[in-house]
């Protein structure tokens, strides 16, 4: 699966999803396509990488 994405530079390419969090993390990306539409960097929220395993609280999640 590739993701259309637009860089700062007005560039248009497809790119995995990995490759994604890595322009993502280099501050490259303008916006990228999402299945409802694009997704523009700095105004719609995205999920952030640093942020998982942050939480604090109690575990509430069921392991079998």
């Amino acid at each position: 699966m590739t993701i259309q994405v637009e860089l700062l530079d007005g560039t248009v390419c497809r790119v995995v999803p990995k490759g994604l969090n890595l322009l993502l993390n280099q501050r490259m990306v303008k916006r990228f396509r999402r299945s409802d539409g694009w997704a523009v960097v700095g105004k719609d929220p995205l999920r952030c990488a640093r942020e998982q395993g942050n939480y604090r609280g109690p575990e509430r999640r069921v392991f079998a």
